[in-house]
Order: C-alpha cells, then sequence, then structure tokens
C-alpha cells in the first residue's frame, strides 16, 4: 500500500514490524480488523488510537496553501486535477488505517471484516448506523456500485487490483463478499480501502467525465463553499454519524478546513508569512535555518514543529523516461547520473545537511543491503539474471563526487560510458552518435517548483561539459498533469513515497501495463519481468523474512536500473504553524503522513 523525517535507526523500526508479521494471518470468524500479518495491534472496542488525543477539543479551523490550481471535485478519475482535501475527507471506506502500525485495518463503515486462511475471499458487513451526509444509509448497493464504478471507470489505480476480482455479491441485507481470481493475500485489505459514494447521486452521470458535482459522502466534512481554481473549504458535519467510533476519537477536530490556491510555492510561502494562511510544512533544511526570522515568528505567533517518523525515504528526483530511444541503454542513463553531482548541489542548496536518497526504500528495514544479493534475496533473483542489468545481483551504490563544481572524476566515467553506448563529442562541442544526431532531450517542471529548478540549473550546467545541451520547459499544473499522465516528456521530476507496507500499489509503479496505458505512475516507462515477480512474491509472503527479501530484492530491481537520478530526503517533516494548532505528544510509526495535518490536529487558544 502506499517529505521524509527523523528516522530512529534500523533496530526500532524492525521491532514494530515484527508483532505485525507473527502469527498465520488466518482469520476464521468475523473480526473487528485485519493486519497483513498476524492480528491487529489494538483490542476490540478500543477508545481511540494511540497518536489521537481524545481530548482535543472541536472548533477554529485551519487554512492551508497550495501550488497550483485545480479544476476538479472528483478525485477519483484520471480527468483533471481535483482539489484537496475532497478524497481524504468526504468520502469513507469500509476499513480505516492505522498510522502506528505497518498495514492494519480496524472497520469504519464495516462493522466486521472476515476472509479465509487463502484470502481467497473478504466478507464486509455494515454498520446499521452508518449515514451518508444527505442522512440516506449507507447500503451494500452503494458499496457494490461504488466497487465495480472505480473498478472500470475510476483512476487506474483502482483498476489493477479490480481486475483480480471474481465477483462481488451481496450476501445479507448489511454483507457483501468479495471473491478473488488470482493468489494475493494484500487484496483483503485493499478492498476495505476503497471510497464508498451514493449511487443515487451519480446516477445519469458519466462517472469518468464529471468533474463538477460535488460527491456526496460519509465521511466527517462536507464540501462547503468553491471557487473553482482558487479556495475550497471543507465543513465539519455536525451530524457525521461516525464521530462517537473509537477509531475517531480525538480526530477531524477543525470546523473547517480551507485550500487556498496561488501561482507557486513562493507565493504560498509569503501568503503564510503574511498571515493569509495558518501552516506551511518547509522542504529545505537550509531555508528552515536560516529564513524564519519573519515577524510572526519572532513575536511567538508562529511556532516551528519537527515530527519524527519512521517511513523509508521514498524516491525523488529526475525520472528517465525509457520509452525515449536516447535513454534505452543503461549506460547513457549512468553516465547522466555520473553527471549529477549531488554533493555540490546539496551543499548549495541544503548547506550540505541533506542525506541522499540510497534506493527507492533506504532509510527502512526494507532497503536494499550493500555488496552483492545473499541468501532469499539472491535466491528471488537467480531466474531473471540474464535479464538484469549490472549491479542487480552483484551490487550497486550511487556515484560519489568529490563536492567540487567540475566534478571532473565523474565527468571523466561518464563520457567513456557514453563513448561505450556510441556517442561523442564532435568538433562542435556536442554529443553526437555515429550518424551525427546530437544528444539531446526536454525537461519538462511544473511552474512553481523553484527548488527543483534550482537543482535543474545545475545539473543542466553540468551536462554542458558532456556536449549535452537540453531542454527546460516549464508548464502549469494542468499541463504537467497531462503530459505526465500521457508520458509526454523525455526527463521530469519524480516522486514517489513508499511506505512500511507495500503492496498492489507496486504494479501501478513499476508494472508494464504501465508502458503503454496512461494515468499510471511508471512514468520511467520498465518493463522488467523480475520486478513483476518480486511484487507477486510480497504479495504472496508468509512471514515476515519472505516478505523483507522480496521487497530488497525489488529495490535492487528499480536502484541498479537507474531509472531515477535520486535526490535527498529529509530527516525530520519541519511544519512552521500558527501557535493555536496543536497536536498529539504520541507520534504515529508513520510520522508525519500526508493526513497527519490536519486529521489529528486541532485549534485550541495557548
Amino acid at each position: 500500500m502506499g517529505g521524509s523525517v527523523f528516522f530512529r535507526a534500523f533496530a526500532p523500526v524492525a521491532l514494530a514490524l515484527t508483532p505485525v508479521f507473527a502469527g498465520s494471518g488466518a482469520i476464521a470468524e468475523p473480526s473487528y480488523g485485519i493486519a497483513m500479518y498476524g492480528a491487529p495491534a489494538l483490542p476490540e472496542n478500543f477508545a481511540h488510537l494511540p497518536y489521537a488525543n481524545p481530548d482535543a477539543p472541536k472548533g477554529g479551523r485551519i487554512r492551508m496553501g497550495e501550488s497550483g490550481s485545480f479544476d476538479s471535485l472528483n478525485p477519483w478519475i484520471l480527468k483533471g486535477r481535483a482539489a484537496q482535501g475532497i478524497a481524504s475527507f468526504t468520502a469513507e471506506t469500509l476499513l480505516g488505517r492505522s498510522y502506528d502500525e505497518p498495514f492494519t485495518l480496524y472497520g469504519l463503515l464495516a462493522e466486521s471484516v472476515e476472509t479465509d486462511e487463502a484470502r481467497s475471499w473478504v466478507e464486509f458487513t455494515l454498520r446499521e448506523a452508518a449515514r451518508f451526509s444527505d442522512g440516506n444509509p449507507v447500503t451494500v448497493e452503494d458499496v457494490i456500485w461504488s466497487y465495480e464504478t472505480l473498478g472500470t471507470q475510476g483512476h487506474p489505480r483502482y483498476q489493477n487490483a479490480w481486475r483480480k476480482v471474481a465477483k462481488i455479491e451481496k450476501t445479507g441485507p448489511r454483507s457483501l463478499r468479495i471473491t478473488f481470481n488470482t493468489p494475493d493475500r494484500e487484496l483483503a485489505l485493499i478492498m476495505g480501502m476503497r471510497p464508498i459514494l451514493e449511487k443515487a447521486q451519480w446516477q445519469g452521470k458519466d462517472f469518468a467525465e464529471e468533474t463538477q458535482t460535488a460527491p456526496i459522502g460519509s465521511g466527517p466534512y462536507k464540501i462547503g463553499t468553491v471557487e473553482q481554481g482558487k479556495y475550497i473549504s471543507l465543513e465539519r458535519d455536525p451530524n457525521w454519524w461516525g464521530k462517537d467510533l473509537g477509531f475517531n476519537t480525538g480526530r477531524h477536530n477543525f470546523d473547517e478546513m480551507r485550500y487556498d490556491y496561488f501561482g507557486d510555492g513562493g507565493v504560498v510561502f509569503e501568503a503564510f508569512k503574511g498571515g493569509e494562511l495558518d501552516t506551511w510544512r518547509e522542504g529545505n533544511s537550509a531555508k528552515w535555518a536560516r529564513d524564519y526570522v519573519f515577524p510572526s515568528i519572532q513575536s511567538g505567533d508562529v511556532v516551528k514543529s519537527e515530527i519524527a517518523h519512521q517511513r523509508p525515504s521514498g524516491i525523488s528526483g529526475l525520472v528517465f523516461n525509457t520509452r525515449r530511444e536516447q535513454f534505452k541503454d543503461w549506460r547513457v542513463r549512468e553516465a547522466l547520473t555520473l553527471a549529477f553531482n549531488f554533493e555540490f548541489i546539496n551543499k548549495t542548496l541544503n548547506d550540505g545537511t541533506e542525506p541522499r536518497i540510497t534506493s527507492f526504500f533506504s532509510n527502512s528495514v526494507l532497503g536494499m543491503r550493500a555488496g552483492a544479493a545473499e541468501g532469499k534475496v539472491a535466491e528471488l533473483l537467480a531466474p531473471f539474471a540474464d535479464q538484469l542489468v549490472p549491479g542487480v545481483i552483484e551490487g550497486y551504490a550511487l556515484p560519489v563526487s568529490d563536492g567540487s563544481e567540475l566534478n571532473r572524476q565523474n565527468t571523466r566515467k561518464a563520457m567513456k560510458l557514453l563513448e561505450d553506448a556510441g556517442w561523442t563529442v564532435a568538433g562542435d562541442g556536442v554529443l553526437k552518435n555515429a550518424s551525427g544526431a546530437p544528444f539531446t532531450f526536454e525537461i519538462v517542471l511544473q511552474q512553481g517548483a523553484s527548488e527543483t529548478q534550482s537543482v535543474v540549473d545545475i545539473y543542466v550546467e553540468a551536462l554542458s561539459r558532456l556536449g549535452i545541451f537540453p531542454t527546460v520547459t516549464t508548464v502549469d499544473d494542468a499541463q504537467y498533469q497531462a503530459r505526465t499522465n500521457e508520458y509526454d516528456f523525455d526527463m521530469a521530476w519524480y516522486l514517489r513515497a513508499l511506505s512500511l507496507s507495500p503492496g498492489n500499489e507496486q504494479y501501478l509503479y513499476w508494472s508494464k501495463r504501465g508502458v503503454t496505458e496512461p494515468g499510471s505512475r511508471n512514468w520511467m516507462g520498465m518493463d522488467v519481468p523480475a520486478a513483476e515477480a518480486m511484487i507477486d512474491a510480497m504479495l504472496n509472503a508468509r512471514d515476515q523474512d519472505d516478505f523483507i527479501a522480496a521487497t530488497r530484492a525489488l529495490d535492487r530491481i528499480l536502484t541498479a536500473g537507474r531509472y531515477v537520478i535520486p535526490g535527498w530526503y529529509s530527516q525530520v517533516s519541519r511544519l512552521a504553524h500558527d501557535k493555536r494548532l496543536h497536536y498529539p505528544a504520541a507520534l504515529p510509526l508513520y510520522g508525519d503522513w500526508p493526513g497527519f495535518q490536519p486529521d489529528v490536529w486541532w485549534f485550541e487558544e495557548n
């Protein structure tokens, strides 16, 4: 399943994983929750989640800022850019996730979940009290319609799991069963996390094309006022059916959550400094140390908080679109990675304080280990040895420069690799192939991404020393989304958060289907059978060791594939916010997950 924060070292993460992976995972009868492995950590009828404050007061509002714009109120389809908050806070799911466990779900719209030992099917029973915001009950028919519609007309992220459904059927007044056609132990959990929409609202509408209908959901908030492209306000539903559930105690505390949109990140920050917004998440450690001296900080009206976490680093950096001929050769990708002078860039932009992303699952127990593959990892990769690029089995590490701007040693290595791949610098100083065609490509960036632009500016200068002169194109949000959905770019800035419970979403990220089908997260266009085999091994692992081995093997394939030139991650999340905004002292395993603010925050005068 699918900004980084402090990682408390390898041992605590391993310990945190252990309880979840213990046991057989079988559920012989209806249960209040389900874990990927073993049993849920919390008892039945628990009072509140460990990281929620049950005494948090209700009231107040929080104003948040976004760069760019939005043109849709439907976050569950491919078309358009949806406004923030709708997906997370207006529509509820059958089960809800605890962010203090790698992958455990508890009953939300559903009062119980049941599955067999093989997890070949899953059955849910709805709570009798579950209601949509218009007062209508949430029915089995609503659930079945939602699943079928999302699976066939929704965003591609829903379609992979839906292909593994043999049938979905009503089994009682408040119960339904989903039977699977593929062995996949995660599906029983995945099916509990689909948004449930009101069937009657969408009758006569083309769901895949409808972007302006304000959805009726069963969540804690309803859509309030909206000015398209400029702001959206979500208002807490005072009659929300789920406010007294232990899972929700201490959560969803603001009366209003407002998202304002501005031209770019710099403008959003200025709006925050000027008091138009209540919170700002800072991604640059140098700015955090240097730039937070404005009046509201000095007066104490705005405070700085650092939030710890134990998540993998994920991946952030420049992605190669290997659908393009010039990037098909791994030697070319390695050469361009050598030209990316991370140490100099980090020093220039971050005062050298941020660690580099060394692999997709680095900073966690799931990350690949240095050196040659060993043990179960080696066994998993062995059948694919003749198909894998150098470094997957033997070991691969990102190049390190001497930190100087010229980066001479790595530049020489890059030139040698390019020559081996058939590219040489001609008399005019331009890198060309044997036919005289120049090596050129376009880097597409999102408007307002000032830090990314700074990284690319330094990188472009370094590429010129190889005789490569790329075009840098900056486009607005709508164009960027359209171009990346259709893979209409040569290189772009790529960001993927990865969790401690990777599963079916990995197919959306790395599988062959995404090479041609639009809207996947396989921007690099990789088609590697070994990667899909490792995902399959992850999904069908029966114990901790097998799961970790499969994930580490996948991490090797991704990293040594040289698909992304990685940047850095932060070991803490840095939030500056109005002093009247508070969060619980007990932090979850995932720390500042995307919904941490505003999910468990509250407003209170000091």
